[in-house]
């Protein structure tokens, strides 16, 4: 079984006796075997070498980078090794038609918002946020723009935000969503958490054919996988937001995993640990399937997502989002 390694400390990382050999800043030294790599994630400074990255490669291993607030900075993306001409014209095809695109953009917000209310009604008195996030939902089927479809997700997600009050527990509060940079807890998490999401999002995506620049709720652009922040829309409140009232009200994250230094709030080296233990007990954790009647992980999820895209970009199958019923 494969598994993502994530690595705080610094160091060096170098191919050593047919596999992946860390050595710390500390001098800790640990192989990681090769076959059991599903992904790393390098939060600390490590030195890497060519010779690595060939033998990473090789196997298909993504190397996610982070900086030194512990967000999303970058990835190191092998040659892709399941590629399609056919599907690639089809992906671009679909974000060229202006009603093509339109329809999937309007499937990614209707599914992140499904799940956002989802999550709202598992607490008391949140009945009156559920009520206006529906009828900012109403509207959707007026859209004829991505502008105007943006507007109304930015509006349902600053009134599910300030839900959260009523949800977390123990001193936790979230006063407005700032991400650059975030200012509080709360906002932290929200910031971290969707970052480990949007790389893996990303891993799975390049195990399909599917072309991780080419996207259509947000605008494809440079420097970018912006077909990750599409299929991140779905699982953002399913997986990272129900992981952050889980940590914060079971007290598994407490304040003191977190330091404020000159109006910017960082979670611990000890606090990241907290989360993306939860956060990969949670994308293992299976759920029984009702189309295909066997057991799904949540990792699986996002993999089968990317396949229902695929089939709809092929004129296979109508592309319908995931809507959890469990």
């Amino acid at each position: 079984m494969k598994h993502n390694y994530y690595i705080f400390k610094s160091g060096r990382l170098k191919r050593k006796d047919n596999t992946v050999f860390l050595e710390t800043i500390d001098e800790e030294r640990k192989y990681l075997p090769i076959e059991s790599i599903d992904s790393l994630h390098l939060f600390g400074e490590i030195d890497l070498n060519t010779k690595l990255l060939n033998y990473l490669n090789s196997y298909g291993i993504i190397i996610n980078f982070y900086n030194y607030y512990g967000y999303y900075s970058g990835s190191y993306y092998p040659r892709k090794q399941q590629v399609s001409g056919y599907l690639l014209v089809n992906q671009v095809q679909h974000y060229l038609n202006k009603e093509e695109r339109l329809f999937l953009a309007k499937q990614f917000i209707i599914s992140g918002v499904f799940h956002m209310v989802r999550n709202l009604r598992h607490y008391e008195n949140t009945k009156e946020y559920i009520e206006t996030i529906n009828r900012e939902l109403s509207d959707i089927d007026e859209v004829t723009d991505i502008p105007a479809l943006m507007g109304i997700e930015g509006r349902i997600r600053n009134v599910y935000y300030s839900a959260f009050n009523n949800i977390l527990k123990h001193g936790f509060l979230l006063n407005k969503r700032e991400k650059r940079p975030p200012n509080d807890p709360v906002n932290v998490l929200i910031s971290f958490g969707n970052s480990i999401l949007y790389s893996t999002v990303l891993g799975e995506i390049y195990k399909t054919q599917l072309d991780p620049t080419v996207s259509y709720l947000h605008e494809p652009s440079t420097r970018r996988f912006s077909l990750s922040l599409d299929l991140s829309e779905i699982f953002k409140p399913l997986i990272i937001d129900s992981l952050i009232f889980y940590t914060i009200n079971n007290k598994i994250l407490n304040l003191e995993d977190f330091d404020s230094k000159e109006e910017i709030c960082l979670l611990s080296e000890e606090g990241k640990k907290k989360f993306i233990k939860e956060y990969e007990k949670k994308l293992s954790t299976t759920v029984k399937h009702r189309k295909l009647k066997r057991s799904v992980s949540y990792r699986s999820f996002i993999k089968l997502e990317c396949y229902k895209l695929i089939k709809h970009l092929i004129d296979d199958e109508l592309y319908k989002p995931l809507k959890a019923w469990w």
